[in-house]
């Protein structure tokens, strides 16, 4: 019995590509046509596919969560019965197939000529080996390739955020100078093995997160919102080539200074290996931009999450709250939320625990 490809259909205009949302047979499973078969996320809608045969499923050649352009192969099935698709198309009569062979026309040639009529004629062959060759292309000014693996799902992710959320965003100057300090001297104990001062900021941004418990919140549907009891705080991670992937803190409100900080490094190493570790639970991204000389910026905050917090590069400001005119070493954070689950208090609320937090980082963590 035949294998044939099973692909990702074409369901309306413009659709290019679709996540593979979940697989509802394993291999070795006979399924019958019109079955469901796999389930798919488009930009519209979440819908099951049915298998076009009857057949047993041989192999998935995507996993959960692949982004896949329309068109292109998902799983194979090895089809049985009378209605099993032909290798060779049947408006091709056997003597067009002999007289074809002898002009030197090779089956994948033969499936593109145009009929005149139901069925392929020899005289079909003859118009299309007389019709004047095309002059040859002019070479393309660009190169196109496919989006990598995990640029697409991020794309996908983007593109629904996009489509659900309403962003709101504000800024906040902390002073960094304690967190300067604290490093400092903890790297002065431990030498190679201190945390660093992004570590530090990450275990604040848990404990403020943790005290404010609409950062731990999504919203289900359009009216039921979702607070998480503990904080599954996410860290980006820039890969080469400038992919982004997602490690994860879990329960991260529940750890002392010194777990935290072996499972954010424990967590950042798996992403660097390319594992993404995102899920519904994340409901709040830190990004460190400190390294490439920005100092403000507005993050995208991708549903389900909430927020998504930036930190900027360590900058020479005026000291706030004081009379005399002074510097410090700075740094702004950004939020980004998601205005239907909070409002703008709210959100300041929060980014003022976290400065705070910040500034007196000397009473989270240990001396």
């Amino acid at each position: 019995m035949p294998v044939v490809s099973i692909c990702i259909p074409q369901i309306g205009e413009g659709l290019q590509e679709a996540r593979l949302v979940a697989v509802l047979k394993n291999p070795g499973d006979f399924v019958r046509r019109d079955e469901p078969l796999y389930q798919m996320e488009t930009d519209k809608a979440v819908m099951d596919v049915e298998s076009p045969f009857d057949g047993k499923l041989v192999e998935w050649l995507a996993g959960i969560d692949a982004v896949l352009p329309i068109g292109g192969e998902v799983a194979r099935l090895e089809v049985a019965g009378e209605g099993s698709p032909s290798g060779r198309n049947a408006s091709v009569p056997p003597r067009t197939r002999a007289y074809a062979k002898e002009r030197g026309v090779a089956d994948e040639v033969l499936a593109r000529i145009p009929a005149k009529t139901g069925k392929l004629m020899p005289e079909d062959i003859d118009a299309y080996l007389a019709a004047p060759t095309p002059a040859p292309k002019k070479e393309r000014a660009f190169d196109d390739a496919p989006l990598t693996t995990k640029q697409r799902l991020l794309a996908s992710r983007l593109v629904r955020g996009n489509q659900l959320s309403v962003p709101g965003s504000l800024t906040v100057q902390v002073n960094w100078e304690p967190i300067l300090a604290l490093r400092a001297a903890h790297k002065a104990r431990r030498e190679h093995n201190a945390p660093s001062a992004f570590t530090m900021f990450a275990y604040a941004a848990a404990r403020a997160i943790a005290a404010h418990p609409q950062f731990r919140r999504v919203l289900i549907g359009d009216s039921t919102g979702r607070t998480y009891r503990h904080v599954a705080l996410g860290i980006a991670v820039a890969l080469p080539g400038d992919e982004l992937v997602t490690a994860v803190v879990e329960d991260a409100d529940t750890l002392d200074w010194t777990e935290f900080a072996e499972r954010a490094r424990a967590a950042i190493n798996l992403a660097r290996e390319g594992k993404d570790q995102v899920s519904e639970a994340v409901t709040m991204t830190l990004t460190n931009m400190q390294g490439f000389g920005l100092r403000d910026a507005v993050p995208v905050v991708v549903p389900p999450a909430v927020g998504v917090l930036f930190l900027g590069e360590i900058y020479n400001g005026l000291a706030q709250g004081i009379d005399e005119i002074r510097l410090q070493k700075s740094v702004n954070v950004g939020l980004t939320f998601d205005h239907r689950l909070l409002n703008g208090v709210g959100a300041a609320n929060f980014v003022n625990t976290l400065k705070e937090m910040v500034e007196n980082i000397g009473k989270l963590i240990p001396q």
